[in-house]
C-alpha cells in the first residue's frame, strides 16, 4: 500500500520538525472527482464530521417543524460546540419544546471545551451535565426525532435506548447517511463513537459525495434536499452554535456565509460543502491531528471557494500559521505543505 502524502509540515525556526501526512477529496454532485490526494477510496470512520448528515432526519421527518425549532436550535443540531451557556440553554431549549429533560439524553457528560467556562464551573461548585457535552445539540436533535417517532407511545420509553444501532432514530440516522454517501453501512465497518452513537467507515470520496449533495440538493429526494439546504441557512444564520469562541468551523462560516459549510471530526477527519462551487471535501489526517486538519482545509478553501483579497488574507493565515511559545515569541510555523 502506498503511503499517504505529507499535507502539513511543522517548522521549527526555517527547519521542518514534524510533517503530518493524510489524503483529502474534493467531489463534485455528481461523483466526479474534481482533485485528490492519497488514498480517498479506504474506509475512515468520519466521527463528528457528519452531523449534518445525521441531523437531516431531524428536518426532513417534521420533527423541528412540529416543535417550531429555530436557527440556533438546527445549529447546534449539527454541532461539536464548546459547551458555553448559550450553547448549554439552546440544547436544553430543543429538549424542553418536545416536552422533555436532559435525563433524556445519552451522550454523556464532560468538562466544556472552553477552558474559562471549565474554571468559571468549578469555582462555583459546578459539575457538568450532558447538556455541556458538545454533542448535546446532536443529541437532542435525536431525542426531538424520537418523541416524534413514538406516536402515541410513552416518550420516554421509547427513547431508552435510542443510540442502539437497532434504535428508530439510528435507523432514520444511518439510512439519511447511506443515501447520501452511496455507501451501504451494512457492509462496512461500524464503531461506537465518544457520543455513544454508531459510526461507520466510509471513504473520503464518498463522504466528499454526501456533502456535495448537501450542498446542492442534487442526487437527493425532494424532502431530504429541503433539510439540507435548511440546516445550512440555519449554520450559516448561527455559526456560533456549531462550535463556539475561537473555534475554526464558528470563524470560517462567520466569515464566509453560505459559501462554505465545514465541520471538523475527531481524529483528524474534516468534511466541508462549498455549495456556490457543487462540491464536497473530505480529509483525513493519518495520526489525527487536529491542528493539521484545519490547515488542509484552509488550504483547500483558498483553493476551490472565490474569495477576495481580505478572505484570503483571511483563511491563509490558517493554512500557515505561526506557532509561538509561551513567552510569545514565534519559534516556528504551522503549513501546507503540497
Amino acid at each position: 500500500m502506498t503511503a499517504n502524502p505529507t499535507l502539513v509540515e511543522a517548522l521549527r525556526g526555517s527547519a521542518v520538525e514534524s510533517t503530518h501526512r493524510g489524503a483529502w477529496a474534493v467531489v463534485d454532485a455528481d461523483g466526479d472527482v474534481v482533485a485528490s490526494a492519497g488514498d480517498i477510496d479506504r474506509p475512515i470512520f468520519p466521527r463528528s464530521a457528519v452531523k449534518l448528515l445525521q441531523a437531516l432526519p431531524l428536518v426532513e421527518s417534521g420533527a423541528a417543524e412540529r416543535y417550531g425549532l429555530n436557527d440556533e436550535q438546527l445549529a447546534i443540531a449539527c454541532a461539536s460546540h464548546n459547551g458555553e451557556p448559550r450553547h448549554v440553554a439552546v440544547a436544553a431549549s430543543m429538549l424542553a419544546a418536545a416536552g422533555v429533560d436532559d435525563a433524556a439524553l445519552e451522550c454523556g457528560a464532560h468538562w466544556p471545551y472552553r477552558d474559562v467556562v471549565q474554571r468559571e464551573m468549578a469555582a462555583a461548585g459546578r459539575t457538568p451535565t450532558a447538556l455541556h457535552n458538545n454533542c448535546s445539540g446532536k443529541h437532542a436533535g435525536f431525542v426531538c426525532l424520537g418523541c416524534v417517532l413514538a406516536g402515541d407511545a410513552d416518550k420516554r420509553a421509547f427513547l431508552s435506548g435510542y443510540v442502539k444501532p437497532e434504535h428508530p432514530v439510528m435507523r432514520e440516522v444511518g439510512d439519511a447517511i447511506e443515501a447520501t454517501t452511496g455507501w451501504r453501512l451494512a457492509d462496512t465497518p461500524r464503531g461506537t463513537d465518544g457520543c455513544s452513537i454508531p459510526t461507520y467507515a466510509i471513504p473520503l470520496r464518498h463522504l466528499a459525495l454526501a456533502f456535495a449533495r448537501a450542498g446542492s440538493g442534487i442526487g437527493l429526494r425532494e424532502g431530504r434536499a429541503r433539510a439540507a439546504k435548511r440546516l445550512m441557512a440555519a449554520v450559516t444564520a448561527e455559526p456560533f452554535m456549531v462550535a463556539g469562541s475561537g473555534r475554526f468551523d464558528t470563524r470560517i462560516i462567520e466569515r464566509l456565509g453560505e459559501r462554505v459549510f465545514c465541520k471538523v471530526g475527531a481524529e483528524g477527519v474534516f468534511c466541508a460543502a462549498f455549495p456556490k462551487a457543487g462540491l464536497g471535501v473530505a480529509l483525513k489526517m493519518d495520526d489525527g491531528a487536529s491542528r493539521a486538519c484545519e490547515v488542509v482545509m484552509a488550504a483547500l478553501i483558498e483553493r476551490f471557494v472565490r474569495l477576495d483579497e481580505a478572505e484570503r488574507g483571511f483563511v491563509h493565515a490558517f493554512a500557515d500559521q505561526p506557532l509561538v511559545n509561551w513567552n510569545g515569541l514565534d519559534v516556528g510555523r504551522l503549513r501546507w505543505a503540497a
